[in-house]
């Protein structure tokens, strides 16, 4: 048993706003890796509890990650181009990968996100054969190797298993030297390839993901839905992230990427769309209707220049979002989540669309649900103890006041301001710090391995 005292903490949202959410002398009890007792207004730290300043949140969840992307960051920004053009240097950097370099940098990478403030991770994941396209002896070897990394620095992992058949929607389109490394060639290897892992444990489960509708075929979309609906997993797929697209979707099938996703059985409560940037009306109504997710990644939407994507007609339809790092340009979820208001504010030339507690909500509870983790986002007796501890003393968030720390936190907030980190009742980031990794040194030493 452990027990904490919180200066602040942030205990839920009401109606999507702040209401009276923030509250002062929190302390919390944790059995094992759940929240055993919360109490409000402890004027004084029980003894023996640990003391954690200024506001503390549920676990922040990450929901949607390339690992190995994250070898890119600095080498792709300053350039011109797209989407399509940044993906031939992702090629490049997915051909250098085996099972140890990719443990090795996801450590690095997973450290760092909790050193932001993540507390759990979808792994988005289809670097799964040697890069000849050749299966290693252990076909799920790549995919054993990152919930290893993730184990090792300490974070919560749903691993989303993607398949990946095609290079796109036209008939003649073959898979390039490296998509053979993604490919199981049918989606029959797919499901046998995914059926024979085991990867459940008390921080890390195993779930399904469809690439794109540009990468798999029609009546394989259904198979993968299937099997997901089978195995009672959650299944995320990116979905219009470009214009292209939809307009590929359109000229082959004659629909959008998400009514097609609709007709082979993927949509409802434990689906999640990535990006979901150019959706139409009829799209945004079929994510409400079916209890769908959409995951936004804003820093990477920005950094590809993918668009905006239409939150507020997320917000007023009922659908439910949750956020991702993507490509990691950036780890830090202050910045995704605030970059969800201040898009629309550019887009709308108004304020105020979606609220402090609104945000939060999606950054902690409701991704933790896209992942999964229904048990988790939550800082409330029988949920997972998952905790996040902003400073306000840096100069972002000084003189902050009671009644506006949650709003300060969310904009004026960064990755630097985290100084305590807890996954599981276990504390993993203290004083802003890896319990056991030198973060900025094992990012330097395996990018450099990989980049040499």
């Amino acid at each position: 048993m452990s027990r904490y005292w919180c200066e602040y903490a942030w205990l839920g949202a009401n109606d999507g706003t702040d209401g009276d959410a923030v509250k002062s002398g929190v302390a919390i009890e944790v059995v094992g890796d759940r929240i055993a007792r919360v109490e409000v207004d402890v004027a004084v730290a029980p003894s023996g509890a640990s003391i954690l300043r200024g506001l503390t949140l549920p676990g922040m969840v990450n929901g949607h990650s390339h690992a190995f992307h994250r070898g890119l960051r600095g080498r792709t920004h300053g350039g011109t181009g797209s989407f399509w053009t940044w993906r031939d240097q992702m090629y490049v950097l997915a051909n250098r990968l085996d099972p140890d370099s990719y443990r090795t940098l996801a450590v690095a990478v997973y450290a760092e996100m909790l050193q932001a403030g993540f507390t759990t991770v979808g792994e988005f994941h289809y670097l799964h054969h040697s890069p000849d396209g050749m299966p290693y002896e252990n076909a799920n070897e790549m995919s054993a190797a990152l919930v290893e990394a993730a184990s090792i620095a300490g974070i919560r992992i749903t691993l989303l298993d993607t398949c990946y058949l095609q290079a796109g929607l036209a008939a003649d389109a073959e898979l390039n030297s490296t998509q053979r490394r993604f490919s199981d060639g049918t989606v029959e290897n797919w499901t046998g390839r995914v059926s024979s892992a085991s990867f459940e444990s008390s921080t890390s489960r195993l779930a399904a993901a469809i690439h794109s509708v540009r990468a798999v075929p029609r009546d394989a979309i259904a198979e993968v839905a299937r099997w997901a609906s089978g195995n009672s997993t959650v299944l995320h797929a990116h979905v219009s992230e470009q214009p292209a697209e939809n307009q590929q979707c359109h000229a082959v099938h004659g629909m959008t990427p998400t009514e097609l996703l609709a007709n082979q059985g993927a949509l409802g409560p434990l689906f999640t769309a990535v990006h979901a940037t150019h959706l139409t009306s009829h799209d945004l109504n079929g994510y409400a209707v079916s209890g769908s997710v959409c995951c936004i990644c804003p820093t990477t939407e920005r950094d590809l220049a993918d668009g905006i994507g239409p939150t507020a007609e997320f917000r007023s339809t009922g659908v439910a979002m949750t956020i991702g790092t993507d490509s990691h340009a950036v780890i830090d979820p202050f910045e995704e989540i605030r970059a969800i208001e201040l898009n629309q504010r550019l887009a709308t030339l108004a304020r105020g669309t979606h609220q402090p507690g609104e945000l939060l909500t999606i950054a902690t509870s409701i991704g933790a649900r896209s992942l999964g983790w229904s048990d988790a986002g939550r800082i409330a007796v029988g949920a997972l103890a998952d905790l996040t501890s902003v400073s306000l003393d840096s100069v972002r968030l000084a003189g902050t006041d009671l009644d506006d720390v949650a709003a300060a936190v969310v904009f004026c907030a960064t990755a630097a301001d985290v100084h305590h980190v807890i996954v599981g009742g276990r504390v993993v980031v203290a004083a802003g710090h890896h319990h056991a990794i030198d973060v900025p040194g094992a990012l330097r030493d395996s990018l450099r391995s990989l980049w040499s």
